[in-house]
C-alpha cells in the first residue's frame, strides 16, 4: 500500500511539474508578442523621427549647393527656392541674354528659400559671385531673393555696381523684392527687379519702384463730438423711460379710483 501511495504521489508531483512548466511556457509565449510589439513601436518611432529630420538635410545642403556649383551657363537664373514659373524663367532668360549681348553685362537671378549659415543676403550674394567668376566679376551681377525672409540683395563687380548706381541698387533691395515678396508674388519680385536693372544698363527710363498696398486703417474709437452726441441720445431715452414709468402707474390708479 505504501508503495502504491508513493507511486501515486510521484505521478501527481510529476504531473504538477509538467503543468507548471506548460504555464511558464504559455506565459512566456504571451509575453513575447508584447515585447515584440514594443520593439515594433520603438522601430516605428525611430523611423518617423528620421523621416521628420530628413527634409532638414536638403534644406541645409541647398545653400552650399549654390556656392559649390559652377556658374550657370545655359540659364540666367538659379531657382533654388522653386518659386519661378515657366513663363518667368523664359522671360528672365530672354531679357538677360539680350542684355548680355547688347551691353556685355551678365546678370543672374537667384532664389533661395532660407539662408541657414550665411544669414546676410549681401554676403551670400557676394560669395556666390566670387565662387562663380573668381576675379572676373567686373561686369557680372547677381539679383538674390530669399523667400522666407522676404528680403533680397543686388550685388556685382565694380563696373556693374557703378553702372547700376547705388540708389537703384538700394531701391530694388528695399522696395521691389520685399514689397512683392510680402504678398507672395515672388515672380513679380524677380521680373520687376530685372526690368529696372535692364533699363538702367541700357540707358532707358527706369520704371518706378512698387508701392506697398497698405490697408486703410479704420478708426475704432469715437471722437469727442460723437461721444457727446451719444450721451445726449442716451440721456433722452433714460428720461423718457422714467417719465413713462411714473405716469403710466398714476394713470392706471386714477382709472381704478374713477370707476369706484
Amino acid at each position: 500500500m505504501q508503495s502504491s501511495t508513493l507511486t501515486q504521489r510521484s505521478c501527481r508531483t510529476a504531473f504538477t511539474s509538467r503543468v507548471n512548466a506548460r504555464r511558464v511556457m504559455v506565459c512566456r509565449a504571451q509575453q513575447s508578442p508584447a515585447v515584440s510589439e514594443v520593439a515594433k513601436r520603438a522601430a516605428a518611432a525611430g523611423a518617423a523621427a528620421l523621416l521628420t529630420l530628413a527634409p532638414a538635410v536638403p534644406a541645409l545642403a541647398n545653400e552650399f549647393d549654390i556656392l559649390a556649383e559652377p556658374a550657370p551657363t545655359n540659364a540666367y537664373y538659379v531657382d533654388d527656392a522653386g518659386v519661378l514659373s515657366k513663363s518667368t524663367k523664359s522671360e528672365v532668360n530672354k531679357r538677360l541674354r539680350l542684355l548680355e549681348t547688347t551691353t556685355g553685362y551678365r546678370v543672374t537671378a537667384v532664389t533661395v528659400r532660407k539662408l541657414e549659415f550665411e544669414t546676410d543676403a549681401y554676403a551670400f550674394a557676394d560669395k556666390a559671385l566670387e565662387n562663380w567668376y573668381g576675379s572676373e566679376t567686373d561686369k557680372k551681377g547677381v539679383v538674390l531673393m530669399v523667400t522666407t525672409g522676404k528680403e533680397g540683395a543686388v550685388t556685382g563687380g565694380a563696373s556693374f555696381l557703378d553702372a547700376v548706381g547705388e540708389e537703384l541698387l538700394d531701391s530694388i533691395a528695399s522696395e521691389n523684392i520685399p514689397v512683392f515678396a510680402e504678398e507672395e508674388k515672388f515672380n513679380a519680385a524677380i521680373t520687376s527687379s530685372l526690368e529696372r536693372v535692364d533699363a538702367k544698363l541700357n540707358g532707358n527710363t527706369v520704371p518706378e519702384a512698387p508701392k506697398r498696398n497698405d490697408a486703410v486703417r479704420q478708426r475704432t474709437y469715437k471722437t469727442k463730438a460723437e461721444t457727446e452726441k451719444s450721451k445726449t441720445v442716451t440721456s433722452t431715452v433714460v428720461l423718457t423711460l422714467l417719465v413713462i414709468a411714473c405716469v403710466v402707474p398714476m394713470l392706471q390708479y386714477y382709472g381704478y379710483t374713477a370707476r369706484d
